[in-house]
């Protein structure tokens, strides 16, 4: 693979390396350097790569163990999501922003929560948007696995929500 060609079907995708390893490691900096990392191991990997059937895949692949090798050595099991932007309308009245602000911020508690294959699955599903089989790809599971965990991960969140809910009704 040339520079150029590397250029083109690689380097579009560290953006979402990045945000992937922030949400794993909660560090700029540590997602930085497992971006570059990665980037680094692929361009010295780059006469392999053309027998690789989604390079995006694979560096995503290549991103989470890098992750989870920094994550094992320094024993952390929580995973901090960024906190999300929530857009207001103008014709929201102040309770209804607050309300929204609040179950926002709620969601990425219960998030943080979770059991770190559920946080990856939902991370790369729902904020990514990746679809079941790249996901099964990049995590290393089968199909009906991400689907399991995805079904669960939404289930306890749900769960949460509706028990906070009734309770702050009552």
């Amino acid at each position: 693979m040339k520079l150029e060609a590397f250029k083109k079907q690689v380097l579009p995708c560290k953006d979402k390396l990045f945000r992937f390893a922030l949400k794993l490691l909660k560090s700029e900096a540590e997602a930085e350097d497992v971006v570059q990392d990665t980037l680094v191991k692929l361009w010295t990997k780059r006469k392999e790569l053309q027998r690789i059937k989604s390079i995006e895949a694979f560096a995503m692949t290549m991103t989470r163990n890098q992750c989870l090798d920094i994550l094992k050595a320094k024993r952390r099991n929580t995973v901090e999501w960024e906190k999300a932007g929530v857009e207001f309308q103008e014709e929201q009245t102040p309770y209804k922003q607050t309300h929204i602000h609040e179950t926002v911020s709620q969601v990425h508690r219960l998030i943080d929560g979770l059991p770190e294959l559920q946080k990856a699955v939902i991370h790369l599903r729902d904020v990514e948007g990746y679809e079941m089989s790249e996901i099964a790809g990049i995590m290393k599971m089968n199909n009906n696995a991400v689907r399991v965990n995805l079904s669960r991960a939404r289930q306890k969140i749900k769960d949460a929500l509706l028990k906070a809910e009734r309770y702050e009704y009552k």
